[in-house]
């Protein structure tokens, strides 16, 4: 219920956001359209009517007098002009310019318009549209008010002396205001009518769109509800083809990455169930030894000969070593495990380090009858790794290969350089290791029965595959039952320079 009201919100949202932008981009278009309106019809009027002016000189001026013979203006004959242009057209305005831009005379529609006399009109203007023959669109000053740009068509003139221009105003204040009430009326009625139209239709549209480009989108949301409530194999079907691919292929993934921590936890879970029970059972044994002899040895103590006391602290003795060496083992996979350990690395000679072992493992294997051999080149070049860490490995496959190795068996410890590294491989003759358990020897706590009761918990291997992986490198085994068991492990060779 939770995930389809976030659906509907996320659908209202984005409905709103299209409206919002829709009329946004309505008004726009608008406002561009009521501005481009105005510039086609001004560009237009002056177009049609750029030799206006010029005419005006050339029919009205050439038998007639527009100047008395004092200089001043023949207002008959501009009157007669206004009347027969405002026949043809009521919005425009005639001004006589002298050859400094100023109003010596006007004729206007509106007899009450502010006086335009002694003020002076922007020459520049009327002088580009002359010398351009009208092509262009100009603007010029509107001399009602020279705060204004207006269109207008200009000619000079040189009649009995006197030169100056005639302005002709293409539309007048009076003809504007007209103008703009109608149009903005029209543009009311337009803009109120199209834009309602358009909301319905664009809202339609708008649903209809968001409802398709949102059904990846309602998958997705689906398929975490179904995750939610326990379907942990429910996945997007063909997530790469969505139009949300890259959203869609992320939840697979990452519901593919729960899935698998999940398993790992399950699989943590009965690790540490198997750890409680191989560390009970390993500390059991030697501390059940330990309290059964300290136990006869209090009660029957007078009893007991010197040979039977003597043999009785003997297997205290080795039970507390062995509940000491497995404390420690675990302390140190510990440590190892949460990287509390970091390797030292520095150049040593793999060949004396295999020396030392093999001396101290020789007088353990004379004990059992076992061969320990040792077999190398002459010339071993230097190692760069942990000289500790690696001698703490091979005494781990050592104890496991004499602890599996029977009496008048074989052991041999092996060097051998390659291109870039030294491969140390220590090899039994025990009853080896079924193909399916070589997976699961180098696990923490994992015990492979092989009819052996002295295979322990395993937290010897588990160590090395620690080691070697804060080497960079990896620990392998290659065994077959009854042919004995083979581990090897590889170090890189010190690069001098």
């Amino acid at each position: 219920m939770k995930n389809s009201i976030l659906s509907v919100r996320f659908i209202l949202k984005l409905t709103l956001s299209f409206l919002a932008i829709l009329l946004l981009a309505g008004i726009g278009y608008t406002i561009t359209s009521i501005y481009l309106s105005n510039k086609y019809f001004y560009e237009t009027t002056q177009r049609l009517h750029a030799n206006l002016a010029q005419d005006l000189i050339e029919e009205k001026f050439r038998d007639t007098q527009p100047f008395d013979s004092i200089g001043n203006v023949n207002k008959a004959l501009f009157g007669d002009i206004m009347h027969d242009m405002m026949a043809v057209n009521r919005a425009i305005e005639v001004y006589l310019l002298d050859l400094e831009g100023n109003v010596r005379y006007s004729v206007v529609l509106d007899h009450d318009a502010p006086e335009t006399k002694e003020k002076q009109v922007n020459l520049a203007p009327i002088q580009q549209f002359i010398t351009e023959s009208g092509s262009n669109y100009v603007l010029g000053d509107d001399p009602k008010d020279l705060t204004k740009q207006t269109i207008f068509s200009a000619a000079r003139f040189n009649k009995d002396g006197h030169e100056g221009y005639i302005y002709i105003i293409l539309a007048g204040e009076d003809f504007l205001a007209t103008r703009s009430d109608l149009f903005n009326s029209y543009f009311m009625r337009l803009g109120l009518g199209g834009s309602l139209l358009t909301l319905i239709f664009a809202t339609l549209l708008g649903v209809l769109a968001i409802w398709y480009l949102t059904r990846s989108l309602r998958k997705i949301i689906y398929a975490a509800k179904r995750f939610q409530q326990g379907d942990l194999e429910y996945r997007i079907e063909n997530a790469e083809k969505t139009d949300l691919s890259n959203v869609a292929t992320t939840y697979n993934s990452m519901a593919d990455t729960i899935l698998s921590d999940i398993e790992k936890i399950k699989s943590v879970e009965q690790l540490r169930q198997e750890l409680i029970a191989n560390i009970s059972h390993d500390l059991r044994t030697p501390l059940s030894i330990i309290q059964g002899y300290i136990e006869t040895l209090h009660m029957k103590d007078s009893e007991l000969s010197s040979e039977e006391r003597g043999e009785y602290l003997s297997m205290v003795s080795k039970s507390s070593e062995r509940l000491s060496k497995l404390v420690s083992q675990l302390f140190e996979y510990s440590k190892l495990e949460a990287n509390q350990i970091q390797p030292e690395k520095e150049p040593f000679l793999i060949s004396e380090l295999a020396n030392d072992i093999h001396r101290n493992y020789s007088l353990l294997a004379q004990q059992k009858n076992i061969d320990l051999k040792l077999s190398m080149a002459d010339n071993v070049p230097l190692v760069f790794a942990d000289i500790s860490l690696v001698e703490r490995a091979i005494q781990n496959l050592m104890d496991n290969a004499l602890k599996f190795t029977p009496e008048d068996g074989e052991v041999t410890v092996k060097l051998e350089s390659k291109e870039d590294h030294v491969e140390v491989t220590i090899k039994d003759s025990g009853p080896g290791i079924k193909k399916d358990n070589q997976a699961l020897i180098f696990e923490r706590y994992r015990q492979t029965k092989a009819g052996q009761e002295k295979e322990g918990a395993g937290l010897g291997l588990a160590i090395v595959k620690k080691i070697m992986e804060i080497h960079d490198s990896s620990i392998k085994v290659f065994s077959k039952p009854n042919e004995g068991t083979t581990f090897s492990f590889s170090l890189p060779i010190y690069a001098v320079g």
